[in-house]
C-alpha cells in the first residue's frame, strides 16, 4: 500500500471521526493535507447538468503566520544557577565584568533556562500547537491507531550548567582577568563556618617553587592541631572550640622534578627536610609524616589521596596561593559515583485481595506533605545568604560539574563546595592567595610563559668572572666572589642568557638597545633592585665528584678530597628555580676561617679572662656551622637584581640537573676495561 493512499485513509478517518474541517488543520504541520484533497476531488463522479450556475466551492487551507517565541530574559534570571560551576562566583547579570555574570541571550544559557522552567514554556504555546493537540485527543478517544506519531522524536537529554560569562572566555578564548586576591583572615573565617566537626586543611603547594609557595603562621590562624613530635607519647588530635582540625602538605605537580615516579618517591626525604626548614623552629622535633607528593597529570598518588578523602569525610579544605593546582587536585581526588547507597531488597507490589491497597486519603495527604516540602525548599533557596563567606552546597549528584582549571591567577572566585557519599562529607575548593605580583611587570603577551606547564631540561650556563646570568631580561644573577667560575642551570620557562655583566646592566635596565629580548613592561628597569646576596653553602660534594667518591668506582671520601662542591638553589616565585654549583679548593675555605678567628680573637683579649672564656665557647658553636645565619667567607656568593627587590628565595640544592642532565651521544661505548 502506497503512503499516499495510507495518509489518505487515516485523514478521512480522523475528520469523520473528530468533526474537524481539512480547511482548519495547518498546512505546515499537514502538507499531505492539499494533495489528499486533490485525490478526492479527482476519483468523485461526473457532475450532473444543472440550469442554474454556482460558483465553485475552493477548499483552502489557511497558512497561519507562526510568531518567533520570544524569550522573556527578565523572567529567566530567576532560573539561573545560584553559583557558577566553574569559578564558585555567585550568579548576577548586572556588572558585566565581574565574575559570575550571565548573559542571558547566550544559547547555553537559554537553552538551560527554558528547560529549568517547563511550565512557562507550556504556556507560551501558539494557537496551531492548541489546534494540533486538540485534534490528536480527538483522534484517540476515537480509537485511531497513531503509532509513534505522538511520541518524541528525541530522547529528553539533560542539559550542563552552563558557566559564567568570564569562565567561558577563560576555557574556549584563554582570555580573562584576576580577581581580587582573598586575604588570609577572609579564609580563616570561611573555614570557621565549617558545619562540620571534623576538618582536614589540605595545604597545597606548588612544586616549581617549592617552598614558596608555604602560607606562614596557618596553624595558628586556622587552629589546627599541633604537629605530633618524635615523642611517642605525643597527642593525636586536639579540639579547639568543638572542632577538630588537621592538616596536611600536599606538594602538586611532581612530574616537573623528575622524569619517573621512584625518582620523585626518592627524593621525599629532601622535600620533608626543605619544609622544616621553611617552617622553622615548631618544626624542629615534629615527625613531618603528613606529605604527600602527587601529580594530576601523571595519575602519581592520586588513587590514594582520593582515597584518603574518602575515609576522612567531614570537610576537606583546599587552602594555598594562586597557580598551585588546588583545581586539578580537586578534579583528581574528589569522590565521583559514590552516592548510592544499600536501600535493601524490594517489597513486592501491594495486592487488593490481601486488604492492603492504599487507600485515596493517604495519598491525597502525602501529596500535600510532599507540596509543602518542595515549597520550603524553594524558599531556602531564594532566601540566598549573601553575607556568609560560605555558599550553601548544591544537591548532591554523583558527578558534578569540576571547578575550572585555568593557567590565570585566581580563577576561582569564591568556595566551591560539593558533597560525596550521600553527606558523608565536603570537599571545598577555596580562592588562592596572592603569590606575588611578578605577572604585574611582564608584557601581557609574555605573561602565560612565566608558568611551568612541562619538565625542562636545561642548558648548562658557564658564568665566568665579569658574565652575568639574565633571565628574560629582567632578572639578573650576578657571581659577587672573583676568580671562581660557576655553573647554572634555569629550570624556569623564561629564557637564560648568559652575558658580560656591563651588558646585562644595560639590557635590564632598558637602556641599551639589545637583541636580547626583554619581555618585561616599559619602566620596569627604573624598579630594578638587588633582593639580595646568597652563599652557595650546602656541600654537594659526593653527588658531583662522580666516580671518586662512587662506592664501586674510587670510594674515596669527601673529606680526603682537596676540593668541595657547593651549591644553592635560586628560586623565582610561581616561575621556577636556578641551581648554581661552584668548586672551591679547600684551602682556601681554612684561610678565610682562620682570618675570621683571628678577628673575633682581636676583638675579645680587652675583656677579662671569665668573659672570654663565654665568648669562646659562643665563638666556636658560631665556627661549627649548625646555625645557617652565619655567612662562611669561604662561600661563594651571588647577589640577584629583580623588579623592587622581590619574588626571590634560596633553598638547599635539589640536584635536579643529575636527573634531568641530557644523555651524551658523543661518549664512547666500548667493552668494560679490567683494572
Amino acid at each position: 500500500m502506497s503512503t499516499c493512499a495510507r495518509s489518505a485513509r487515516l485523514f478521512q478517518r480522523l475528520t469523520r471521526h473528530s468533526h474537524i474541517p481539512s480547511a482548519d488543520l495547518p498546512a505546515f504541520l499537514c502538507p499531505g493535507v492539499l494533495q489528499i484533497t486533490q485525490l478526492q476531488t479527482s476519483r468523485c463522479p461526473p457532475k450532473q447538468r444543472q440550469f442554474h450556475s454556482q460558483p465553485p466551492r475552493l477548499i483552502e487551507s489557511i497558512v497561519h503566520d507562526v510568531p518567533e517565541p520570544e524569550f522573556d530574559l527578565l523572567h529567566g534570571q530567576q532560573y539561573l544557577p545560584s553559583q557558577c560551576a566553574g569559578c564558585g562566583a555567585l550568579s548576577q547579570t548586572i556588572l558585566k565584568d565581574e565574575a559570575g555574570f550571565y548573559t542571558l541571550t547566550r544559547r547555553s544559557v537559554k537553552d538551560y533556562t527554558a528547560a529549568a522552567a517547563p511550565q512557562e514554556s507550556k504556556a507560551q504555546e501558539s494557537k496551531e500547537d492548541t489546534i494540533v493537540k486538540a485534534a490528536l485527543e480527538n483522534a484517540s478517544r476515537a480509537g485511531l491507531e497513531l503509532g509513534d506519531f505522538s511520541k518524541p522524536s528525541k530522547p529528553a537529554r539533560t542539559l550542563e550548567i552552563p558557566v559564567c560569562d568570564r569562565c567561558h572566555k577563560l576555557k574556549h578564548h584563554d582570555t580573562g582577568i584576576s580577581i581580587q586576591h582573598p586575604s588570609i583572615r577572609s579564609i580563616q573565617d570561611t573555614i570557621f563556618e565549617s558545619p562540620f566537626k571534623y576538618n582536614h586543611v589540605y595545604h597545597v603547594l606548588d612544586a616549581a617553587d617549592f617552598p614558596m609557595s608555604l602560607v606562614p603562621g596557618l596553624h595558628k590562624l586556622l587552629h589546627i592541631t599541633p604537629q605530633r613530635s618524635l615523642n611517642r607519647r605525643s597527642k593525636t588530635g586536639r579540639f579547639y572550640h568543638g572542632t577538630k582540625t588537621e592538616v596536611s602538605f600536599i606538594i602538586t605537580r611532581s612530574d616537573l622534578l623528575a622524569p619517573v615516579k621512584t625518582q620523585v618517591d626518592a627524593m621525599m626525604p629532601y622535600l620533608r627536610d626543605v619544609l622544616r626548614d621553611a617552617l622553622g623552629r615548631t618544626a624542629k622535633d615534629v615527625r613531618l609524616g603528613n606529605i604527600r607528593c602527587v601529580s594530576a597529570k601523571q595519575g602519581w598518588w592520586t588513587k590514594e589521596l582520593k582515597e584518603d578523602v574518602w575515609k576522612r569525610g567531614g570537610g576537606g579544605w583546599l587552602v594555598g596561593k594562586v597557580n598551585v593546582g588546588k583545581s586539578q587536585l580537586f578534579n583528581d581526588v574528589f569522590p565521583k559515583g559514590r552516592r548510592n547507597v544499600e536501600a535493601g531488597k524490594k517489597l513486592p507490589p501491594l495486592s487488593v485481595d490481601h486488604g492492603t491497597a492504599t487507600r485515596p486519603e493517604k495519598d491525597s495527604i502525602l501529596a500535600e506533605k510532599l507540596k509543602k516540602l518542595e515549597e520550603l525548599e524553594s524558599q531556602m533557596e531564594e532566601n540566598l545568604d549573601t553575607s556568609s563567606l560560605l555558599p550553601p552546597a548544591p544537591p548532591e549528584i554523583d558527578y558534578p560539574a569540576m571547578p575550572l582549571v585555568s593557567a590565570l591567577p585566581g580563577t576561582t572566585a569564591s568556595p566551591i563546595r560539593l558533597s560525596f557519599g550521600n553527606g558523608k562529607g565536603e570537599l571545598i575548593d577555596l580562592p588562592g592567595l596572592s603569590r606575588g605580583d611578578l605577572e604585574q611587570h611582564v608584557q601581557p603577551e609574555h605573561r602565560s610563559s612565566l608558568v611551568m606547564r612541562n619538565r625542562i631540561r636545561p642548558e648548562q650556563q658557564v658564568l665566568k668572572p665579569g658574565k652575568s646570568l639574565l633571565l628574560g631580561g629582567f632578572i639578573r644573577i650576578t657571581p659577587t666572589t672573583p676568580d671562581i667560575i660557576m655553573l647554572g642551570y634555569a629550570f624556569t620557562p623564561i629564557e637564560p642568557h648568559t652575558t658580560s655583566t656591563d651588558k646585562a646592566i644595560g639590557t635590564q635596565g632598558q637602556t641599551r638597545e639589545s637583541s636580547l629580548l626583554n619581555i618585561s613592561l616599559p619602566g620596569t628597569g627604573e624598579k630594578i633592585a638587588s633582593a639580595g646576596t646568597f652563599p652557595l653553602k650546602w656541600d654537594v660534594t659526593r653527588e658531583r665528584s662522580g666516580p671518586l667518591t662512587a662506592r664501586n668506582a674510587g670510594g674515596m671520601s669527601p673529606e680526603n678530597l682537596p676540593f668541595r662542591v657547593l651549591a644553592t638553589d635560586i628560586l623565582i616565585e610561581g616561575c621556577g628555580w636556578v641551581e648554581l654549583v661552584a668548586q672551591v679548593r679547600k684551602r682556601q675555605r681554612v684561610v678565610a676561617k682562620q682570618e675570621m678567628q683571628v678577628q673575633w680573637k682581636s676583638a675579645f683579649s680587652e675583656n677579662n679572662e671569665g668573659e672570654e672564656e663565654e665568648k669562646k665557647e659562643m665563638l666556636d658553636d658560631e665556627m661549627g656551622g649548625e646555625r645557617e645565619e652565619v655567612v662562611d667567607p669561604g662561600w661563594p656568593t651571588v647577589e640577584v637584581f629583580t623588579p623592587n627587590g622581590r619574588f626571590v628565595a634560596a633553598r638547599r640544592p635539589m640536584n635536579a640537573w643529575l636527573y634531568a642532565q641530557k644523555p651524551v651521544s658523543s661518549k664512547m661505548k666500548g667493552r668494560p676495561r679490567s683494572l
